[in-house]
């Protein structure tokens, strides 16, 4: 936090001690540390590096190669081998060994739910 302090704001965390610094005046600078901040990424790991377009943007991706994949399991031929549902992006916090609750694929349709969905 001191070199956090020193390298955004110019603040020496001494000056606290010293009385130069108010209590409110540190805890408004160490609130509003950018994301990029050793406190934040000491906090947060790897999630500090991702903002909500970043989450959006790994959704726009998830989906868009769930449907190219029903695209391509509805169109292909019925004794060809089926296709591996796609895996999503990873995001940090996420499990390593396999994806996070939240972002776990749902259960496979089949080639006829398929179908039948889309007329």
């Amino acid at each position: 936090m001191e070199a956090d302090l020193l390298r955004h704001y110019g603040v020496d965390l001494l000056d606290w001690h010293r009385g130069q610094l108010s209590s409110r005046r540190l805890s408004v600078l160490v609130q509003h540390l950018p994301r990029d901040s050793a406190l934040i990424r000491a906090l947060h790991g790897e999630a500090a590096d991702w903002s909500v377009t970043d989450y959006l943007l790994a959704a726009v991706v998830d989906q868009l190669a769930e449907a190219n994949w029903m695209f391509a399991t509805v169109n292909r031929d019925e004794d060809a081998e089926s296709i591996d549902f796609p895996e999503p992006v990873p995001r940090p916090g996420a499990d390593h060994e396999g994806p996070a609750p939240e972002t776990a694929p749902r259960r496979q349709p089949s080639a006829l739910e398929l179908a039948q969905f889309f007329g």
